[in-house]
């Protein structure tokens, strides 16, 4: 076991080292490796571009070949552009990232936390969301990062520590109802990518995203209402290559007043909007609709 962990230790401090050295050359070098690691996902050989091809053909029905085969080639784009920006992110000064992502209506998340509540953040895998990491950097209250840990122990460790540098900190799923309701939790912001495939499809949480039957995770809601939060969306759009715009927009302000459903919906009803501004911005590697 000792070993094991020590083998583990050291990947992850290689792989850091070797993440940060490549933060510190300039963003238009890692851009130019982003277009030739392009080359590599959309052509030879394609990275899960049957998936890419099949998900948008069918969430876009009204778009001709030659529209959805432009959204397509254009989210291989800017998908490895993110990655060349979450490196850069590694030791990029405040000031820089400060510079290249606004948020709005940051007002609704302190007018529900001064009243005490704690905020249900929800979002979908829209641009480069890997960018709320700077949020705490914006923000005087607490905020927590609910993941599902990653099977490799050594990016799991590397995921925490880049996810964590500007104060943000990480929740496993099954800590959370826990932490939320606990005594001594003051209010905080509880961040939630809600727009996975669940393993257990509950016909309650099916709704319609993009022209198609979809599963939601039902816990989202639940604890929402069980913790008697309020519910927002963060709605992330690119403005530029490498400058986003992250709004905060109300789904609900007491959550333990909805009926069961209804706040996934008005979810699902924002992610829908902010998929169709930017089609090309959401992650369409997932297979989301594999069951």
């Amino acid at each position: 076991m000792k070993i094991k962990q020590s083998l583990q230790t050291i990947a992850y401090r290689s792989i850091y080292t070797i993440t940060y050295a490549l933060s510190l050359l300039p963003m238009g070098f890692l851009y130019a490796m982003s277009s030739f690691t392009f080359i590599l996902a959309y052509y030879i050989p394609g990275y899960r571009k049957a998936v890419v091809i099949q998900n948008v053909a069918r969430s876009f029905p009204d778009k001709r070949y030659g529209e959805n085969h432009a959204i397509v080639k254009k989210f291989y784009a800017c998908f490895v552009s993110y990655f060349a920006e979450i490196i850069k992110s590694v030791s990029a000064p405040v000031e820089v990232l400060d510079k290249k992502i606004v948020f709005e209506n940051m007002e609704l998340i302190d007018h529900h936390i001064n009243l005490g509540r704690n905020v249900i953040a929800c979002l979908g895998h829209c641009a480069n969301w890997e960018m709320l990491g700077f949020m705490p950097n914006k923000m005087r209250h607490d905020l927590y990062a609910v993941y599902r840990p990653l099977k490799s122990a050594t990016m799991n460790r590397l995921m925490i520590k880049l996810r964590s540098r500007f104060g943000m900190k990480l929740l496993m799923e099954r800590e959370v109802v826990r932490h939320i309701l606990s005594e001594n939790s003051s209010a905080a912001v509880y961040l939630f990518l809600a727009d996975q495939c669940p393993r257990v499809n509950k016909e309650k949480y099916r709704f319609k995203l993009l022209n198609q039957e979809t599963y939601f995770f039902s816990g989202m809601e639940k604890l929402a209402r069980t913790s008697h939060s309020a519910v927002i969306y963060l709605h992330i759009t690119q403005v530029s290559k490498g400058n986003y715009k992250i709004t905060c927009a109300p789904i609900c302000s007491k959550a333990e007043s909805m009926n069961e459903g209804e706040i996934t919906q008005k979810y699902v009803d924002l992610l829908t909007k902010n998929i169709r501004e930017e089609p090309y911005g959401w992650l369409w590697t997932h297979k989301r609709w594999k069951r």
